[in-house]
């Protein structure tokens, strides 16, 4: 990439979309493609030396740590899943209280006696005692969970992965707790899922972020500072 150039990833798609495009919009900052909405890559009028790339964000946070993006806008839950490798590199400029959500641990409703975290401790080891094996829990989230759980002192479970909907892991029968991001709580109950009391995990948001290999680069302090206003 164009060492002048000041390499800006956007999300893709969605709510984290339209929300970014707001807070250049309400800096004076227009954003226009050659090719229309579809096109993954934007320019800023009148700022030559800006470069928009709409990227996915966990994607964008991979890039902020290499340095082939200086400045995102992309998840907390996403920075702080990524390895510590990773978030040596990256500077959280602001949190932009939109894209709020909690990283939780749910169970099925008919679990009625597991409440807390104690309950699915116990749980566990009946579970492992009576069927041989760990619970599972399916999620995107793997480092995130272990780390919680493990906290809490709970370690006879196994982690699955999600590649899917994670809601339906539990009814699909491929897990027996699912650990996933939710804002109002309405897709868990639905798919007959209850938050454990103690179960949150993570609160998260959309961050303005920064590459600390992008910090000499020509402009770009200006363009953080206007945008953290």
């Amino acid at each position: 990439m164009n060492n002048n150039i000041i390499n800006i990833a956007l999300p893709a798609k969605g709510r984290l979309r339209e929300k970014s495009l707001e807070i250049f919009k309400k800096k004076k900052l227009q954003i226009y493609s050659e090719r229309g909405e579809r096109d993954l890559f934007g320019y800023v009028k009148n700022h030559p030396e800006i470069k928009i790339i709409y990227l996915h964000a966990r994607e964008a946070i991979e890039s902020l740590s290499q340095g082939n993006i200086d400045i995102a806008i992309s998840g907390y839950d996403l920075l702080k899943e990524s390895e510590a490798n990773i978030q040596r590199n990256i500077i959280i400029n602001k949190r932009l209280n939109f894209g709020r959500a909690d990283l939780v641990l749910a169970i099925s409703d008919l679990w009625i006696d597991v409440q807390t975290l104690l309950d699915l401790d116990e749980v566990a080891y009946e579970f492992k005692k009576k069927k041989g094996r760990l619970i599972r829990i399916s999620t995107k989230y793997p480092a995130l969970t272990q780390a919680f759980l493990y906290s809490k002192g709970i370690s006879q479970f196994q982690i699955l992965r999600s590649l899917g909907s994670t809601e339906a892991a539990v009814q699909a029968g491929t897990a027996e707790v699912i650990s996933d991001i939710t804002s109002s709580g309405a897709t868990l109950k639905a798919n007959n899922l209850r938050i454990l009391k103690d179960g949150l995990i993570l609160k998260t948001e959309a961050c303005l972020m920064s590459s600390k290999l992008s910090l000499k680069k020509k402009g770009i302090n200006k363009i953080i500072n206007l945008l953290k206003k």
